[in-house]
């Protein structure tokens, strides 16, 4: 089985727990977009039904479109009932790394705007202690972002501007920078977040803390569903 069929079986296991009339938080990614694709599929079937989608970046906001999702704007839409989204590393006190694909400022305000948050993910996204394998994505301002960067160095942080392929500066969908900052294993997640949220010119950070209330992970050999409690 391979990575994207654990991926799918994930994100369709999280549509599950979508019940008609929910307004429902999109996460932005490469195992999200199987969730879109169930959900877009159960529409069409009549299975379900009144469905709002929050899109959490630009992206899945026009792969929704395309789907055939009806969308909302979340200042319309201000509480969430389930948000499903993916991770780019996970822990098991349910610490999250996000924002690999760019859009954790928005995933970010769609987690805390939600009552229930499940993250999907394969298996190598599981780590005994996140930052053992990813990188914390930090959003900067651009007016700033080499200062931001000193910064993060004296923090024992290693600071990587983001390029594209193409070799220009990767924009976020607001039109910030970011840096992938790698820390190794972090020991005390909350207080590395509240440094990094304290720091004029961050805009926002990768560390997801007490937003998760479910971790569904596929692995090779099953499927396992933990609920913070």
């Amino acid at each position: 089985m391979n990575q994207d069929n654990l991926k799918q079986i994930a994100a369709e296991k999280a549509v599950e727990y979508v019940k008609s009339g929910m307004v429902v938080g999109l996460g932005h990614g490469s195992t999200t977009i199987f969730a879109l694709r169930k959900i877009a599929a159960m529409l069409e079937s009549g299975e379900l039904k009144d469905i709002i989608g929050i899109p959490c970046s630009l992206m899945v906001e026009k792969d929704a479109k395309e789907l055939g999702i009806p969308l909302g704007d979340i200042n319309d839409y201000p509480e969430i009932d389930l948000t499903i989204d993916g991770a780019d590393e996970i822990d098991d006190s349910f610490h999250i790394i996000k924002g690999g694909g760019g859009a954790l400022l928005r995933e970010k305000i769609v987690a805390q705007a939600s009552i229930r948050e499940i993250i999907v993910a394969d298996g190598s996204k599981y780590s005994k202690t996140i930052g053992t394998k990813w990188a914390v994505p930090i959003e900067v301002l651009p007016y700033c972002w080499k200062l931001i960067a000193a910064f993060l160095e004296a923090i024992e942080g290693k600071p990587t501007l983001r390029i594209k392929e193409d070799q220009s500066i990767f924009l976020t969908d607001q039109g910030n920078y970011i840096l992938d900052t790698a820390f190794g294993p972090i020991k005390d997640v909350e207080f590395l977040a509240k440094t990094l949220k304290n720091q004029a010119g961050i805009v926002e950070h990768g560390l997801f803390v007490n937003l998760t209330s479910d971790i569904i992970v596929a692995w090779e050999d099953s499927i396992e569903h933990r609920v913070n409690e």
